[in-house]
């Protein structure tokens, strides 16, 4: 039966004209990987950062999406205005894998004494695989299924906005501006185009803010917005609790779609763990099909001369 969701779900996003949907990797624990899709926070920590996230979406349903990224940023030049970074990010659903390789530039403008504003450019590469032998498949002779999608290449530029001061961040960000069209002549008789998907521009609009409710505890809720053509507007809303600057625990709550719990623990002064589970609040988290969604991220930061984190914001 899982194996029937699986190609069904595959199914309706090749065999559509033009597949209009949420395309980018979603994430539970945003505000610790914002550089994944706004490049203007790179660099924005005042130090080394680097950041691996594995995300496994409705656990015990085959097919599901997984998801992998690896980045770092950091400020460089003698005033540190510039930041760079550099991301790939592996993104599997049923038969199709996709990898993005991208890096990101920064410029940060002081607005005021406690401000800055960053500005973002991303560029970069997609590559898409598709292989139509790991679908069960109805009609054998279906000639969009004869033939893989191999390596297909697609370019990536996008850029962002990221206004912030050390307990206020704002950001707005498209991380691709190119509507690339993936398709195989050959599956249509007539030579012309048959479409497979087209990327849809993902605009990204993201804030918080930290509260400082004592000595020892930090409370920020936060918020995601995405919007996509042909896919309904989505907002995550989550609220996170640190203690002591070393343990935190948060929820959150995805429109229309999950409930999430988090917590991290600060390792050392430079590693900080963080975790997440999420349950689907749609018709599918009430099967036996779904599990939940699971998530895990490790980030790694360097001291400055003086033994400290250069910048030890709560974002």
């Amino acid at each position: 039966m899982k194996r029937i969701y699986t190609i069904l779900i595959v199914l309706v996003m090749l065999t559509t004209a033009e597949m209009s949907a949420q395309q980018d990797a979603q994430y539970t624990q945003y505000m610790y990987n914002t550089a994944s899709f706004n490049p203007a926070y790179a660099g924005t920590r005042g130090t080394f950062s680097l950041v691996g996230l594995h995300r496994s979406q409705w656990i015990g349903l085959d097919g599901a999406p997984r998801t992998q990224t690896l980045g770092f940023n950091t400020p460089v030049g003698p005033l540190e205005r510039i930041g760079l970074g550099l991301s790939i990010i592996n993104d599997d659903i049923g038969p199709t894998h996709e990898t993005y390789l991208n890096v990101d530039v920064s410029y940060m403008i002081p607005v005021s004494e406690n401000a800055k504003l960053s500005l973002g450019i991303k560029a970069g590469g997609h590559l898409l695989d598709v292989n139509f032998n790991e679908l069960n498949k109805y009609t054998q002779n279906d000639l969009l299924l004869q033939s893989n999608i191999d390596n297909k290449f697609s370019p990536i530029v996008g850029a962002g906005l990221f206004y912030y001061t050390d307990k206020f961040y704002l950001g707005y960000s498209i991380p691709n501006f190119l509507e690339t069209q993936h398709f195989d002549e050959s599956s249509n008789s007539n030579n012309a185009a048959s479409y497979v998907s087209t990327e849809k521009l993902h605009h990204y609009l993201i804030t918080g803010y930290v509260f400082d409710l004592s000595d020892n505890i930090k409370f920020k809720p936060a918020a995601l917005g995405k919007l996509v053509n042909g896919a309904p507007f989505q907002v995550d809303i989550s609220a996170n609790i640190l203690f002591n600057d070393k343990f935190y625990l948060g929820a959150a709550w995805r429109w229309s779609a999950a409930l999430s719990g988090m917590a991290g623990f600060q390792i050392s002064d430079s590693i900080l763990l963080g975790v997440a589970y999420d349950r689907e609040t749609t018709e599918l988290g009430k099967t036996k099909f779904d599990d939940g969604s699971f998530e895990v991220f490790l980030r790694y930061e360097l001291f400055n001369k003086q033994g400290k984190l250069i910048s030890p914001r709560f974002f």
